[in-house]
């Protein structure tokens, strides 16, 4: 049964799915559609073309969908699309896309925003991911699936996060960041692999020990990224038959041939 304190505002052409609660002061207004079984506490504000699956719980003051924080943004019909099954906590911003970029910010199932993160315009999020208090993504970014951001981190304009990737807080991140790395400070480094979240996450040991192995040869601290392009074709050929691997191969390639910067290791680690 749908509840919707009779302090909310609700447009005409909302769609809302079944057994949604929606708290006081609350304000839905635009091409809006939301699954199935949704919380929205007071004070949430939802607007635009913007769709969302079933489970969302939306906490106070979260404000999503409206428009983009890019002033070449002049009202074009562009869309937010979240998916099943997301927490999205108190302060929250989540902007929808633009005509300039893929016209659409899409984030996966099972999300957690937290208190006062921020999503730009375009981001593109997969599934699991976690935003820790006050990280804030620039437009274009995209995260791979069970991406961990530590608190008050940022991420620079059109930067790719591999998943499985985990980055400290209070990280400046301005340089792609390979699945499965850790990558912390300012301007962030990668400092190892995200072996406890690989754990967590039922890895195979034997999938692990091929990712750290294939770390090993690829990453030397203090060496620079010509360095590791030459390495890209010298990796043991047995290491490149586990899938994980394998993605972790491609997505360096794809940084090579876009002349993207990669996060790579720095012999002084010390902040």
């Amino acid at each position: 049964m749908t509840n919707i304190h009779p302090t909310a505002l609700i447009s005409d052409d909302v769609k809302l799915g079944d057994n949604v609660e929606i708290g006081p002061y609350s304000v839905l207004e635009g091409a809006i559609s939301i699954g199935d079984n949704a919380q929205i506490k007071s004070h949430v504000s939802i607007a635009g073309n913007t769709t969302i699956g079933s489970g969302l719980k939306a906490y106070p003051f979260a404000s999503i969908g409206h428009d983009p924080q890019d002033l070449k943004y002049n009202g074009e019909d562009t869309k937010l699309v979240i998916g099943d099954n997301c927490i999205v906590r108190e302060g929250v911003t989540i902007n929808p896309g633009t005509v300039t970029g893929s016209s659409v910010t899409t984030i996966g199932n099972g999300c957690a925003l937290l208190a006062n993160s921020h999503v730009a315009h375009d981001c593109e999020l997969g599934n699991g991911i976690i935003l820790s208090n006050g990280v804030l993504l620039a437009g274009h970014v995209v995260l791979g699936d069970n991406v961990i951001m530590g608190g008050a981190s940022a991420v620079k304009q059109f930067t790719r996060i591999g998943e499985h990737a985990f980055i400290g807080g209070n990280s400046g991140l301005g340089k792609d960041v390979i699945p499965f790395g850790v990558a912390v400070g300012n301007r962030a480094w990668l400092g190892g692999l995200n072996l406890f979240g690989m754990r967590r996450h039922n890895i195979a040991i034997e999938s692990i020990n091929a990712v750290r192995q294939a770390y090993k040869e690829l990453f030397v601290e203090g060496e620079d990224e010509g360095v590791l392009k030459e390495r890209l074709g010298k990796l043991t050929p047995e290491l490149l038959e586990d899938p994980l691997v394998a993605r972790m191969m491609e997505f360096i390639q794809e940084s090579a041939d876009a002349n993207r910067p990669l996060c790579i290791p720095r012999i002084d680690e010390e902040l």
